[in-house]
């Protein structure tokens, strides 16, 4: 197909199945995504507050708004647009937003290709399951990066194809059985439900549906925008870095940084561990993908346009004259045990916990004026940074 035709064929399917189907609450949206908080998603990319809060976002591919709504509620200084191909599911997007009070935020129906028509620049970009399904990914991000200011960082989500393995065969299924019907995302969805139905509980795509995915297809949204989508590109981590190296832009890392240690797959092996460090960064990545393929299902990422710096905590010193403030995604503080920015439960030491409650009833002080009121020592202090539990400034 061509790629007026491609981008066609996924916004009907997206007309039919907006997507995600999340409800429209009359209230915010529940809890945090710390990507999509500025101060969050900058403190991991930068290693340190950003000095400006009212700032430009773009959640380009916005679907019907879920995405869109948090980054209006948890940036609360910031203007936000959304741009999506689809107009059935841009109207559930601006409807999701009024009725929970986004009221910082613009809709346009405008494909990623043509976003040099937004005015001005963005300092943060969101681009979530949408590279994937276009027809031209690395002219896509090439796009997108145009729009994105100097020093600014890019959000970016696509699926990684060994996750995705069995998924892709029943799409290839689907398709086959469907012949001349396949465009027919709603007989695609009844087709794809019929096999699954059909096929022994021990099959391989049965199973890894059960394991994986099975809590989310139930709703016929998500099981066509997994099996039936008319356009779907998944990459490895070869061909992804082709697709970021395309960019111009600087890879600042992924944002699920746990995944990618290869210690997780080979502490019983220091000898190989040691010679691993041998690889590059991109080789490291590539072993772990090619030993754990079932964790891989997506790429998760921060992209910068340079110019852009990472500030260095290492020397006591220049930690000792930060300022740090409590993370704001965080839930259930003011207790000593809480759920992190990626809601795992953390257990705080009482010199931790009065190190956060000074933070948070004065975020003038230093480390080191801190410090001696908390009993806390300085490896502490980057331990709660590490953990995305602090966030550090450097003093005026």
């Amino acid at each position: 197909m061509s790629d007026q035709a491609i981008s066609d064929a996924v916004a009907k399917l997206y007309d039919t199945y907006p997507f995600p189907p999340e409800p429209l609450l009359d209230e915010p949206p529940p809890g945090y995504n710390w990507r999509w908080n500025w101060q969050a998603a900058y403190s991991f990319c930068a290693n340190r507050l950003p000095q400006r809060r009212n700032i430009r976002i773009l959640d380009a591919g916005c679907g019907s708004g879920v995405g869109t709504e948090y980054l209006v509620h948890l940036n609360p200084e910031a203007e936000v647009i959304g741009i999506d191909l689809s107009a059935g599911t841009l109207a559930v997007a601006e409807e999701r937003c009024r009725r929970s009070g986004a009221e910082r935020v613009q809709f346009q129906q405008l494909s990623l290709f043509d976003a040099a028509q937004l005015p001005g620049e963005f300092e943060l970009i969101n681009c979530v399951g949408v590279l994937h399904h276009t027809p031209d990914p690395i002219r896509g991000i090439q796009a997108l990066a145009q729009k994105l200011a100097p020093g600014g960082i890019m959000h970016i989500f696509v699926y990684g194809e060994l996750g995705r393995w069995e998924v892709k065969l029943m799409q290839q299924a689907i398709g086959l059985i469907q012949g001349g019907q396949r465009g027919d995302y709603r007989d695609g969805v009844e087709v794809g439900r019929k096999i699954f139905a059909a096929l022994p509980e021990t099959n391989r795509l049965v199973k890894r549906e059960q394991e994986r995915w099975s809590i989310e297809n139930h709703r016929d949204e998500c099981f066509a925008d997994m099996y039936v989508h008319p356009q779907e590109i998944d990459y490895n981590i070869e061909t992804l870095f082709e697709l970021i190296d395309a960019s111009g832009l600087e890879f600042v890392g992924f944002s699920n940084p746990r995944t990618w240690q290869l210690e997780r797959l080979l502490v019983k092996a220091p000898d190989l561990l040691e010679r691993a460090q041998t690889l590059t960064e991109r080789q490291r990545y590539r072993l772990v993908e090619l030993l754990d393929p079932e964790s891989i299902a997506h790429y998760e990422f921060f992209l910068a346009r340079p110019p852009f710096s990472r500030s260095d905590w290492s020397l006591d010193a220049a930690l000792l004259g930060a300022i740090p403030s409590r993370s704001l995604c965080m839930e259930g503080w003011e207790s000593q045990t809480l759920f992190n920015a990626d809601y795992q439960v953390v257990h705080l030491s009482d010199p931790e916990w009065r190190f956060l409650k000074v933070c948070d009833d004065n975020q003038t002080q230093t480390v080191a004026q801190i410090l001696p009121q908390a009993n806390l020592t300085l490896d502490g202090v980057r331990a709660l940074q590490q953990q995305q539990l602090v966030w550090l400034r450097a003093a005026s």
